[in-house]
């Protein structure tokens, strides 16, 4: 478990932390759309989605999960993995790497540093697996805000992808 200056505890998540991360999916969606961004995520809750409660399902069980709650409540959630999802156009690294599979905080609390601190609890773990690559894709849409976010957090934008009409990047972060 991991304590940030900001209040923020990190813990190993697990398959009962599915509804929690479920919903804050449908928030970001929610939250996306309100401020006009239907393309990123697109306009249906995950929850309601036919793939969404399986993935979710999928992630806290198949995958490395972490939750980050403030006060015992969950408001953020990462996936790490060992590659990039199958369903996507991208290539493994060609070296062992983790691989942020998702990454959402509850909207509700933007501004607290859950994502930044998310970030730097996925690094931690990449370096305490003797790993030395960490990647992740993010949606390159929108003037790329979320590439940004990314880069402010250490990684370093590498292959541009498209996902049909989704245009995506490949960020990247050494650790030591």
């Amino acid at each position: 478990m991991t304590h940030t200056p900001h209040g923020i505890r990190i813990r190993p998540g697990g398959p009962d932390d599915a509804p929690a991360v479920l919903a804050m999916l449908d928030g970001a969606v929610a939250w996306m759309n309100e401020n006009g961004n239907t393309e990123q995520w697109g306009t249906i809750p995950y929850s309601r989605r036919a793939d969404g409660p399986a993935r979710v399902e999928r992630y806290t069980t198949e995958n490395t999960p972490y939750i980050a709650e403030l006060g015992g409540t969950p408001v953020g959630a990462l996936i790490l993995d060992t590659g990039p999802s199958p369903q996507l156009p991208i290539a493994p690294a060609g070296e062992p790497e983790r691989y942020v599979r998702l990454l959402v905080s509850d909207r509700r609390q933007a501004g607290r540093g859950i994502g930044a601190a998310l970030l730097a609890h996925a690094a931690e773990e990449t370096r305490r697996a003797g790993v030395r690559l960490l990647r992740v894709d993010c949606w390159a849409g929108g003037g790329g805000r979320l590439v940004r976010f990314y880069e402010r957090n250490g990684f370093t934008a590498t292959e541009p992808f498209r996902s049909g009409t989704w245009p995506g990047q490949v960020l990247t972060r050494r650790v030591a």
